[in-house]
């Protein structure tokens, strides 16, 4: 069951965060059951902060031979995607709406401009740390430009939407221990890394972050 949450009364979105760690087949359980009453129209729209324990998890895209090491428990996620790790330190973001609808100037019922509301959401986030995220054709998930030619994955996009209500979410890397991702290939992609707000030197906590994709979400997903 997902806590009770705070709601926006102008537009009935829930924002919920959960405290400690939330294992991975209860946030599972916890969505569906959400998904089904948004569906229902018995739930108002949800964003759900969480953290995980150590976890990979596995998209309907993922290949066996790219979960690397099983250091962790493995879970098949039913998101789109490849195999993404999850953990302490990484803020996932569950976004839960009723995409019939439109929202700000996302459109109704089109799940790439959906997709992309959910980039330029992470994308101004971290643009309030003066961490410039971008966007990299046929790569999925937000990047870092750390010079000589390297490139660092910071935040990771997997959605399902069911009946036109959306879940799964994004999930960005503030401070997680980014030798856990060594288990897998990152989203199918072997020749970058990862990177996280504390490995690029900005000590930000975990309630700023939220506050950030709080802010953040208000410019991408509401009408101006």
């Amino acid at each position: 069951m997902i806590p009770p949450g705070s709601t926006d009364p102008r537009t009935n979105l829930e924002w919920t965060v959960s405290a400690g760690l939330t294992p991975y087949p209860e946030a599972l359980a916890a969505m569906q059951a959400r998904v089904a009453a948004i569906r229902a129209g018995e739930a108002p729209e949800c964003v759900w902060l969480v953290e995980h324990p150590p976890s990979y998890t596995a998209g309907t895209s993922a290949k066996p031979e790219e979960l690397v090491e099983r250091r962790f428990p493995a879970y098949a996620a039913g998101r789109g995607g490849q195999w993404t790790y999850h953990g302490p330190g990484q803020r996932t973001a569950y976004v839960m709406l009723d995409l019939a609808r439109p929202h700000g100037p996302v459109p109704a019922r089109d799940i790439r401009a959906y997709v992309h509301a959910l980039e330029e959401w992470m994308i101004r986030a971290l643009d309030r740390f003066n961490i410039r995220g971008e966007r990299r054709a046929g790569r999925v998930g937000i990047w870092v430009a750390r010079g000589g030619g390297r490139e660092d994955k910071i935040g990771a996009i997997g959605v399902r939407v069911t009946r036109w209500v959306s879940w799964h979410g994004v999930a960005l890397n503030l401070e997680p221990d980014l030798s856990h991702f060594s288990g897998i290939v990152p989203c199918g992609i072997r020749e970058h890394g990862v990177t996280s707000l504390h490995d690029l030197g900005v000590r930000a906590s975990m309630a700023e972050l939220d506050w950030a994709l709080m802010a953040a979400w208000a410019e991408v997903f509401q009408p101006g």
